[in-house]
């Protein structure tokens, strides 16, 4: 019985040993041996970073366009490498093989690294050039971890370091989500425009300094709306160009040690070529690599959105506010119960939300710009918090967009009834009568109004100064907004 359990016993250490064998791979760095997952494709490089940096629970893969990017770049770098001369064929087409697939979707879960950490993003180039290696391996036909056939830093950080090629990844990243980001800015200026023309007829006070001040139309206020998104579009698109320009190439400080000769032009032209942007390398890699310029600008046009969409936002939530004590002028389209208290109460959540993301954009900028200032010499150590700040704006805005449109301004009604009403009462409209009743007139006439509190037609009415054919053509939109 004995001897039983003691074979038992030895089977079960037996197995247990293989299984554990199985298990894990062993891998060694500066700080000695690590063991990792067997089945994994990151590294002992990542695996650290993955114990160091449990702060956010964002890792990278959280920003699909960012895993794809540092495929992208190290892609473009591969094949610059191979057209210098210093990389292998079979290499080349092993990570070509395993960049296609990553930025296909496949192995995102792979980039497990914090988004924020220490190191200037060096724990996130590591965690690419392993787990890029180890699929092409894979897909080559040899076991993970075989990094005498492609090796993450011989071979995937060839005529780079982490200090050229992170914030090339990241801009490829940035110009990335630019582009939804742009058709839904589009897209929602293209709805108040539409509101716009819908709303062409409709005859409003404005307002300056919240006091009444001349006629206009509902339908040039919304198309004003649109136009200032407009304008932020043109200007997002201006500074993305601050973006195309790249330090691939100049290694660590800029000053190219280590890199192939040629390797920085060719690097660019194929990064140009696989995002078709036009990027190009920076005259001065120096410069490139201690400065974080073109994020500060573009984080800049980002916070030029926030800032507009807020004004947006509250022009709508001022105009809809109501309904029996408020402007009232239009209605913002009910998506829920306002008040747990309050029956019938419906709030303005969607504007409010953009307020909310607004905020936060704003924020980010800053925190961009102190990233920037914080950084020392020839290097910016920074670089993490900048992606986080300028990624995650870019996401909010992209929804933000889409469901502000949807889900707000697609399903704005005016209220012509409330709004005529206004126009008939208002002070301002006095100005309109100058050319028709003279100075003088219109003067006495806003005097009695603001004493009595009647509206200024009512008292035109009441001394037979006009005719009702004459007050009509008066009211017209076009008349009153300077159109005839």
């Amino acid at each position: 019985m004995n001897r039983l359990k003691f074979a038992v016993l030895a089977m079960l250490i037996l197995v247990s040993s293989v299984v554990s064998a199985q298990e894990f791979r062993t891998e060694h760095d500066l700080l000695g041996e690590m063991q990792i997952p067997a089945e994994a494709y990151y590294g002992i490089q990542a695996a650290r970073a993955m114990e160091n940096f449990q702060i956010s629970g964002v890792p990278v893969h959280r920003y699909p366009e960012l895993v794809n990017a540092l495929a992208l770049v190290k892609l473009a770098a591969a094949r610059a490498n191979h057209q210098a001369g210093a990389l292998d064929k079979d290499v080349l087409d092993g990570i070509e093989m395993a960049c296609a697939a990553i930025m296909e979707g496949e192995y995102h879960d792979q980039f497990l690294v914090d988004l924020y950490q220490g190191g200037a993003g060096t724990s996130t180039n590591m965690c690419a050039n392993e787990v890029i290696a180890n699929v092409a391996l894979e897909k080559m036909g040899h076991p993970l971890g075989s990094y005498d056939i492609v090796e993450p830093h011989d071979d995937l950080n060839m005529s780079q370091s982490t200090n050229d090629f992170y914030p090339t990844a990241l801009k490829v990243a940035m110009l990335r989500y630019n582009e939804p980001l742009l058709k839904e800015l589009d897209a929602l200026a293209a709805a108040f425009e539409a509101k716009g023309k819908e709303f062409d007829e409709i005859l409003k006070m404005g307002r300056t300094e919240l006091q009444d001040a001349v006629p206009m139309t509902m339908g040039q206020e919304f198309h004003a709306f649109g136009s200032g998104l407009r304008a932020q579009i043109a200007t997002i698109q201006t500074l993305e160009k601050e973006l195309y320009g790249v330090n691939m190439g100049g290694t660590a400080i800029g000053t190219k040690l280590n890199a192939v000769e040629g390797f920085p032009e060719y690097c660019a032209a194929h990064l140009a070529e696989l995002t078709g942007k036009p990027i190009y390398s920076s005259e001065d890699l120096v410069a490139a690599t201690s400065d974080l310029h073109g994020f500060v600008m573009y984080s800049s046009a980002l916070r030029g959105l926030a800032v507009r969409l807020n004004k947006t936002a509250n022009d709508l939530i001022l105009l809809s506010s109501g309904p029996r004590t408020g402007f009232y002028e239009f209605n913002l389209p009910a998506m829920q119960p306002g008040s747990s208290i309050m029956p019938g109460k419906v709030n303005p959540v969607m504007p409010e939300l953009v307020n909310c993301v607004a905020m936060q954009v704003i924020g980010n900028d800053l925190t961009v710009s102190y990233a920037q200032s914080f950084g020392q010499l020839q290097l910016n150590a920074y670089e993490p918090v900048v992606a986080a700040a300028i990624l995650e704006s870019q996401e909010l805005l992209i929804n933000t967009l889409r469901t502000f449109r949807e889900r707000c301004v697609e399903g704005i009604t005016a209220n012509p009834d409330q709004v005529k009403q206004m126009v008939e009462r208002s002070i301002g409209i006095v100005t309109a009568l100058n050319p028709v009743l003279g100075y003088d007139t219109a003067t006495e006439i806003a005097a009695e109004a603001l004493k009595t509190g009647k509206g200024v037609l009512e008292i035109v009415r009441e001394r037979k100064l006009l005719d009702e054919a004459e007050i009509e053509k008066l009211l017209d939109p076009k008349t009153m907004t300077g159109q005839k």
